[in-house]
């Protein structure tokens, strides 16, 4: 007898005694050697910024181990220099022309006169060590070129009229760094030159750089000559007067050789020199006496022997020597070329 499918009764299918329950199609099989298997990979989340909302997980599955790594700490940033140097030179401009207002309102000799202008030199004191920096090349102390040019900036401030139009630092630069080119001129120099070489000297040093970049070497004296239009002496005697910042001692001793200093091997006056043209004289004039008369003298001057001794060597009376040696000095003072 056939059933029909429509009226035949369903019998349950028989479950596998493995499998107790079914696998939902949504859960993720889970191995219990590799642990959770996630299906797509998600982004990477960075650890200064956490997600305000966890992902709902699976309660079956274990919760994820957190990493315990101390979040990173952004330094501040500072600002940049050339800003920070920018503003400070505005402040500065602005407190100026705040000081210079104050100081035309203010009777010279005051003693509030006083204060605005010993404020207005201490706030334009970095101009002076901006002048100053262009000559620390120089074998000088810094602290003495910005007291000199500290000079400048009072003569400036003493003279600058705010009603021009004028900003102070543009009026003021030229006249601190002149001071400094006044000093290094005046007292740095121990050997003087002329300023029209010292100017000139300028001008060498400018041509020989030129043409060293031109020619790639030394350029010669001529061509300095030729490019300035000036003699090969005028070269040479601005090359001497740029090199005659300091003397030399003649009491050092010279570095590299070992020599004694220029003092020990300069000649001396020798004091017998002199005694030189007499001597010549005394010998031309005594061959013009008679030969008693020269033996008598080469023994009174020459041998120092007394008139005495002299009367008894010769065998005279010693009067009659002393008429001898006067005659012998007469006969010499009319012969003396020196004395006619």
């Amino acid at each position: 007898m056939t059933v029909p499918a429509s009226t035949a009764p369903e019998v349950p299918p028989q479950q596998d005694p493995q499998q107790e329950h079914p696998r939902k199609p949504h859960e993720p099989h889970r191995d219990s050697a590799q642990g959770p298997r996630r299906d797509s990979p998600q982004a990477p989340q960075h650890p200064l910024h956490p997600p305000h909302q966890a992902t709902p997980q699976d309660p079956a599955q274990p919760p994820p181990q957190e990493s315990h790594v101390p979040p990173q700490q952004e330094a501040p940033e500072e600002p940049p220099a050339a800003p920070r140097a920018q503003s400070r030179g505005a402040d500065t401009r602005a407190l100026t022309q705040v000081l210079f207002g104050q100081l035309k309102d203010l009777q010279p000799g005051t003693s509030e006169h006083a204060r605005v202008r010993g404020a207005l030199i201490e706030a334009n004191i970095p101009l002076v060590r901006y002048a100053a920096a262009r000559f620390r090349s120089r074998n000088e102390p810094m602290e003495d070129v910005i007291q000199v040019g500290t000079i400048g900036l009072i003569n400036a401030i003493d003279r600058f009229d705010p009603e021009r139009g004028v900003q102070f630092p543009t009026f003021a630069m030229p006249t601190v760094v002149g001071e400094i080119k006044r000093y290094f001129r005046d007292n740095v120099r121990t050997v003087h030159v002329p300023r029209r070489l010292h100017e000139l000297w300028v001008q060498v040093n400018a041509a020989t750089e030129d043409l060293t970049t031109l020619h790639g070497r030394t350029p010669t004296t001529p061509e300095i000559a030729e490019r300035l239009r000036i003699s090969e002496d005028e070269v040479l005697s601005c090359i001497e007067a740029g090199r005659s910042y300091h003397a030399t001692s003649l009491e050092a001793a010279q570095e590299g050789d070992g020599l004694p200093g220029l003092l020990d091997r300069l000649g001396y006056e020798d004091p017998e020199l002199a005694g030189v043209e007499h001597r010549d004289l005394v010998r031309h004039l005594l061959v013009q006496l008679p030969e008693r008369e020269q033996r008598i003298l080469l023994l009174r001057y020459y041998n120092n022997l007394t008139q005495s001794q002299i009367s008894a060597e010769l065998g005279v009376s010693q009067m009659h020597v002393s008429r001898l040696l006067a005659r012998s000095f007469a006969r010499l003072r009319s012969a003396n070329r020196i004395e006619a």
